[in-house]
């Protein structure tokens, strides 16, 4: 087993959700193009995504495991992911107003964002504890933050870059993309983690 120090490390830098696993590209590509909105997907990624490890990992070995309904992964853990989203919402919106209208638009689409569903199934694959799963969904949701800020001031520079109108827009965020990819797999050799 690995230390929750080492899993969070792994989960934040190491194997990022984006770069590395390539799961979450949506709101990477579609929520990066201003800092402001980056920030505002990544805290409702961060939030979701460990209260979402959190139930799947509880549903999954009380629920699933004892009753031999593993075969049912998938399902049960996509509709646990939409119920919870949608019973977040309706709890931010009658007693968190402020907080609801921070979030805005993002809390509806980790309904739709494949890195929370990665998330919980790598839990269970990895046989994490409920504290090694829930440092893991914070490392990673934390990695997502990262990535997805740091892509969006990039964006924001390449906007005002005299780039060739052939490369504007996506081709040269997709070379961006690749280059932070790149970038972030220099880390395994740092710390020695894969």
């Amino acid at each position: 087993m690995k230390s929750p120090a080492l899993i969070f490390l792994a989960a934040f830098l190491v194997n990022n959700i984006v770069l590395m696993r390539f799961l979450g590209l949506c709101p990477f590509f579609g929520v990066s193009s201003t800092i402001e909105t980056a920030t505002g997907m990544g805290m409702a990624v961060i939030f979701v995504m460990t209260i979402a490890a959190w139930i799947t990992w509880i549903v999954f070995n009380v629920v699933l495991l004892p009753l031999n309904l593993v075969f049912l992964r998938t399902a049960v853990f996509i509709l646990t992911i939409a119920s919870l989203v949608q019973l977040v919402e309706m709890f931010l919106k009658k007693s968190y107003r402020a907080l609801y209208n921070a979030l805005g638009i993002y809390l509806p689409l980790i309904t739709t964002n494949c890195a929370i569903l990665g998330v919980t199934f790598l839990n269970i694959d990895n046989k994490f504890s409920l504290l090694n799963g829930t440092v893991f969904a914070i490392g990673t949701g934390l990695g997502f933050t990262l990535v997805i800020i740091t892509f969006a001031a990039i964006r924001e520079r390449l906007d005002l870059a005299p780039i060739n109108p052939s490369l504007r827009g996506y081709p040269i965020s997709f070379i961006a993309a690749s280059l932070m990819a790149l970038a972030f797999l220099g880390f395994s050799g740092l710390f020695g983690l894969t």
